[in-house]
């Protein structure tokens, strides 16, 4: 009898391109279908994460929004593998992909819209703060807070997508994306997605942000295996660990997965980005309560994706201090302005409380929308119904 002990195992081997100084020590490594430029977007669209995530998290403690989720440490991943999807494959996401949706197209009104819930959220105003919703502009489906439930649907819509472009013998065909944290791995959602991806040959591409912590468990206390990757080889599924401070090294791994996940018919793909979360989990959470600053400093001045990639711009002389300056001088006035005019925008209509729900409202539902309308009338001191588009009238 031969047992096997995984701690006799080797551990899986992680993906880079890029040293910790930010040289390439293999050139042949490099992806040859990005440009300079596109280089500098890259880098262009990771500080506009950070800036942003920097003063909606301070917007958050004046009260201004509700709620808040920063991306810190992790905006490599999300810039560099929404970068190599196509730009018809179908995402879905957890809570702290605001690159994906940068890197696809969202421009800073779209974003206001949804985090201060005003008129122009195409969400209506009803999900949390950085729950946002996309998917005509950029393919990627709204944001639920339910944690693990995107990762099914998004093998769902594989194997719909597979079905389809057979059907339609298109020369373009499509993957979809998962993306998820490592805590959102240890959710049944997940084993099941896996499971019936590998069965039904599902091109579908699960992406793990594996920074470290699921809220305030880190991965020592969340399993015993060797990370997220192993788990993949027991469903059956290729898998690949990837440095996720890294963007060439998430872009090339991203766009390989997709190449693989179509081939012959079509297979899933797991990619584990490493990576660390360098913020609290959230504005609801005080991460020194389980870690030292001690921990973080490293990651927060030296070993994160935007670190990294500035230092091989400047390199390639790309970049230099100027451009900096000037960069984040005009991506924080942007943002300041943008967020001035949606704190001054209407919030919905009232009756979007309603709508959505059946094709026409039933009973109950006009009953509800008929006291709310009473209430509001004999008690207008209690609401701020003008705030909303249409006033009390919209509803």
């Amino acid at each position: 009898m031969d047992f096997l002990n995984p701690k006799t195992l080797p551990p899986i081997s992680t993906f880079r391109i890029m040293n910790n100084q930010g040289i390439i020590e293999d050139e042949t490594q490099m992806p040859t279908d990005v440009t300079n430029e596109q280089i500098v977007e890259w880098y262009q669209n990771m500080v506009f994460v950070q800036i942003l995530d920097g003063i909606m998290a301070e917007a958050q403690r004046q009260g201004r929004i509700s709620f808040y989720m920063v991306s810190a440490g992790e905006e490599g991943i999300m810039v560099g593998s929404a970068a190599a999807l196509g730009p018809k494959d179908i995402i879905t996401c957890q809570y702290r992909e605001t690159g994906v949706f940068k890197q696809r197209g969202f421009v800073l009104k779209d974003f206001m819209s949804q985090l201060l819930a005003t008129r122009n959220d195409p969400g209506k105003g009803r999900n949390m703060p950085v729950h946002y919703s996309g998917r005509l502009k950029t393919g990627v489906h709204a944001v639920a807070s339910t944690l693990g439930t995107q990762i099914p649907h998004a093998t769902g819509a594989a194997y719909a997508l597979k079905m389809e472009d057979r059907e339609t013998r298109t020369d373009s065909p499509r993957v979809a994306a998962a993306y998820f944290g490592d805590g959102a791995a240890s959710e049944g959602d997940f084993h099941g997605a896996l499971n019936l991806a590998a069965t039904r040959d599902c091109p579908v591409i699960f992406i793990c942000r594996n920074n470290g912590f699921a809220i305030s468990t880190p991965t020592r206390e969340q399993y015993r295996g060797d990370g997220i990757a192993s788990r993949a080889i027991g469903y059956g599924i290729e898998a690949l660990r990837v440095d996720g401070t890294d963007i060439f090294a998430v872009y090339q791994a991203t766009r390989e997965a997709r190449r693989r996940a179509l081939e012959n018919g079509g297979r899933p793909i797991l990619l584990e980005f490493m990576s660390y979360r360098i913020s609290h989990h959230s504005t609801s959470d005080d991460s020194f309560a389980y870690r030292t600053q001690d921990e973080v400093h490293p990651w927060k001045s030296r070993d994160n994706p935007i670190a990294l990639l500035r230092k091989f711009l400047e390199h390639k002389g790309l970049w230099d201090d100027g451009r900096e300056k000037e960069l984040r001088t005009t991506i924080r006035k942007d943002i300041l302005t943008e967020l001035k005019a949606a704190e001054k925008e209407k919030k919905p209509r009232l009756s979007s409380v309603f709508d959505d729900v059946y094709a026409e409202y039933s009973e109950e539902q006009e009953a509800q929308r008929q006291e709310l309308r009473r209430l509001m009338l004999k008690y207008p001191a209690e609401y701020d119904a003008d705030d909303y588009e249409g006033g009390i009238q919209g509803l």
